[in-house]
């Protein structure tokens, strides 16, 4: 018997479909002439894709669960009050947003369930460039494409591709993670900044790289992603190596296929003292 007065494969299935509708949206405005966009900050973009990809996601979840807490990244708090029920869905309606307005393909669309402690119960990351979808429930395992998603056989950090994000912030944050990168720089076969968390964490769950890091994420950024990870047998963790409401939320959150987790970590410790490969010849 379920532990949930709903069907999560049918509300998985309500989730991926709009995301794809979602989705369709962002491809719209995506291939209309370079739009003037608005600005939080000058480093913190806001589109009107973002506001109508948010706008499609919202009513369709509140038709479909007019008893959960919406969380939207763009226009904030929607539905029954968030002390009111267990159940809250996360929304990133486009993720990628710089890349998005500078013609650089690497956005997507993101929406989690989540319990009133951030653990994550479904999610659906939907790529509309590459009309790739990663979906999954807790406990049921993760998909890409209908096509079970497993973490990578990577065994040490030299050979690992490795992959993060900076926040918005980042040009007055004292933590705005460059030490960091330039520390796995040394110390891997690669280390890039996609743009996108979920996909980030979705490529670290299909074993496209091999860990994901950043301080300052936004539940709606990592919470479907964080449970493809653990579905698709990685770890997940906070900068301390402990499974706490930090890692849940993002808030500093390393995402691993589990096999240099510990290497990884000694790297966020160390920074520069952490042991570095021997080139070879």
């Amino acid at each position: 018997m379920s532990d949930y007065p709903f069907d999560l494969q049918a509300a998985l299935s309500t989730a991926e479909r709009i995301a794809r509708q979602a989705g369709a949206v962002l491809r719209e405005y995506y291939e209309r002439p370079r739009q003037s966009n608005y600005k939080r900050t000058v480093i913190d973009l806001v589109t009107e894709a973002d506001t109508a990809s948010e706008k499609v996601v919202v009513e369709a979840l509140r038709t479909a669960f007019p008893d959960h807490h919406i969380h939207g990244e763009e226009g904030g708090g929607y539905g029954p009050a968030p002390e009111t029920t267990p159940y809250h869905w996360w929304v990133d309606p486009l993720d990628g947003t710089t890349n998005f307005a500078h013609r650089f393909p690497v956005f997507s669309v993101s929406i989690a369930l989540s319990d009133a402690e951030l653990n994550p119960i479904l999610g659906v990351v939907f790529d509309p460039t590459r009309d790739e979808t990663f979906k999954g429930i807790r406990g049921q395992g993760a998909t890409l494409n209908g096509r079970p998603l497993r973490v990578s056989e990577v065994r040490d950090l030299s050979e690992a591709m490795v992959v993060t994000g900076f926040a918005y912030d980042r040009w007055t944050a004292e933590d705005n993670n460059t030490e960091r990168f330039a520390h796995f720089v040394r110390r891997t076969q690669g280390a890039r900044r996609v743009g996108s968390a979920a996909l980030d964490l979705s490529y670290v769950a299909a074993g496209r790289c091999d860990m994901y890091w950043e301080a300052g994420p936004k539940p709606w950024d990592v919470q479907a992603g964080l449970l493809f990870v653990l579905e698709a047998g990685g770890s997940v963790t906070d900068f301390e190596g402990k499974v706490s409401p930090d890692a849940q939320s993002g808030t500093r959150i390393i995402a691993s296929n589990g096999y240099i987790h510990e290497q990884a970590l000694n790297v966020i410790r160390l920074g520069d003292d952490a042991p570095r490969p021997q080139s070879g010849k």
